[in-house]
């Protein structure tokens, strides 16, 4: 199985470093010298991690054959892909592959069905849910543990304590006291 562990960005310096957009819980184990990675677009990789610094925060890497800030740049939004065995846990129990969430049905605590996981979505500063619902339609549920306090793989569900107007409009416009007469 493939996932996506890392986004390239601009380019460091002029001897072929970039930065790099962490898209892993693990980078020191997916993103360490030697580690040969896949690409998107394809015909940019493989590549292979020659070496990787931390500088101001921010992960560098430097991939063989690529010497030159040019040859760095032109690598500019790759997204870096790594080969991960399905079968595969991440080493804290509170952190899921992608892969384990889709198709997960989503339920609240009192056992009413929400929907299924449809896919992640990743953004800059928070992990979406999208939901697929039983009557058409999606709603996004943010991926944390005030939301979402249980993923149960076993039973194959995700337990969802949705805020008010979360799931329904009219229950943010009633939690807020905007109903209208």
């Amino acid at each position: 199985m493939q996932l996506v562990v890392a986004r390239i960005g601009r380019a460091h310096g002029i001897k072929g470093e970039v930065t790099v957009e962490v898209r892993t819980d693990e980078p020191e184990l997916r993103l360490a010298p030697g580690a040969v990675l896949a690409t998107d677009p394809p015909s940019a990789g493989p590549l292979t991690i020659a070496a990787g610094r931390v500088h101001s925060g921010r992960l560098l890497l430097r991939f063989e054959g690529v010497a030159d800030r040019t040859a760095a740049e032109a690598l500019r939004n790759t997204l870096l892909i790594a080969e991960v065995d399905p079968e595969e846990l991440p080493e804290d129990p509170e952190e899921f592959y992608d892969h384990q969430l889709i198709d997960l049905d989503v339920v609240t605590r009192d056992g009413t069905a929400v929907g299924r996981i449809a896919e992640i979505s990743h953004l800059p500063y928070q992990d979406l849910l999208v939901v697929a619902r039983p009557g058409g339609g999606e709603v996004l549920i943010p991926f944390v543990s005030e939301i979402v306090p249980e993923i149960d793989l076993a039973e194959q569900r995700a337990v969802i304590v949705p805020p008010p107007g979360l799931l329904d409009e009219s229950e943010a416009e009633i939690a807020s006291g905007r109903e209208d007469s």
